[in-house]
């Protein structure tokens, strides 16, 4: 099958894969489209929202449909590396035995990440960059496709241990959760409290997207979008020349090149899932928030005056 053919089926199969992930979840068309655009371009996302918004339900369901496996790991401040990444204990011959631990899976959920200590966060670090763990000196592969979904409470500070820049970088989306519409939640309240259940039907298989996501390396993309997505992200340092009197005035630190990366990889995802064979600008900017959001450090000039980050990042545009 051909690139063209390749990608004419994503985006068939992208409508039935929305379809079904919409039978269990009500509403979220934007944060499931992005977790989505994630998976495919072989990224990890963080996930900010308040309890209750079903961001375990939505990872699960999604799990589900992609045909992958799915673990949840509830991340504590007791929480140990080995219990997270497996340990080598002794067997009945008094051999070690390695007993693989929950970051074995194709899609990880890694529950309130920050409420774990940065020893634990770390172990994280590895896995997500080079899809494999080391234990006692071995090197253990992980299964691909492989996929970071971590979430955190934006409310409670207390007793966590906030993510360090490096960590954040590694995620190429950071994804906000808002509360859903009063008619989506009369929906929800409609569809949970009955003895109905719900089920969906796997669209892919993990090998489809492993080959989405090589297709979607293979898209072409223009020097002119490749040059404005490097001059987006160029412009969120304070300290260069092209940067516009509110970053000059509002941001302490810009982002990194993995930002310009991830910027032309989701924009080659999200031109693909529309029906187009190489990406534009309109494409680069439909990405930019969740990609620009995490990697941008704010002054305390912009938390007192009330500026945000998506305001600062719209006037990149």
């Amino acid at each position: 099958m051909s690139d063209v053919a390749k990608v004419e089926a994503l985006v068939k199969n992208y409508h039935a894969l929305k379809s079904e992930i919409a039978k269990i979840i009500v509403g979220q068309d934007q944060v499931v489209s992005e977790i989505l655009i994630s998976i495919f371009s072989g990224g990890h996302a963080l996930l900010i929202g308040v309890p209750g918004l079903a961001k375990t339900l939505m990872v699960n369901t999604i799990a589900q449909t992609l045909g992958l496996d799915f673990k949840r790991i509830q991340f504590t401040p007791d929480l140990m590396p080995s219990d997270i990444l497996g340990s080598e204990i002794l067997d009945e011959n008094r051999h070690f035995k390695f007993i693989k631990g929950p970051i074995f899976a194709n899609i990880i959920l890694a529950d309130e990440i920050n409420r774990t200590p940065p020893k634990t966060q770390a172990a994280l670090l590895e896995a997500m960059q080079e899809r494999s763990v080391t234990v006692a000196g071995h090197n253990y592969k992980l299964s691909l496709p492989y996929f970071v979904l971590a979430t955190q409470n934006p409310i409670e500070q207390e007793g966590t241990y906030p993510l360090p820049e490096a960590q954040l970088d590694r995620f190429m989306f950071a994804i906000n959760l808002d509360y859903p519409t009063f008619e989506e939640e009369v929906q929800v309240v409609k569809s949970t409290t009955t003895d109905v259940q719900s089920t969906v039907n796997p669209i892919f298989s993990a090998q489809e997207i492993i080959d989405i996501q090589q297709v979607i390396r293979r898209i072409p993309v223009a020097d002119n979008v490749i040059e404005y997505a490097v001059r987006m992200v160029a412009k969120t340092r304070p300290n260069g020349d092209s940067a516009p009197e509110l970053v000059k005035n509002y941001i302490d630190w810009g982002a990194g090149p993995r930002a310009s990366q991830n910027l032309i990889l989701a924009a080659k995802t999200h031109a693909a899932i529309h029906g187009k064979f190489s990406p534009d600008i309109e494409n680069v900017q439909a990405v930019a928030q969740s990609i620009l959001r995490h990697r941008i450090i704010k002054n305390y000039k912009a938390e007192a005056e009330g500026i945000s980050e998506e305001q600062i990042i719209k006037s990149l545009f």
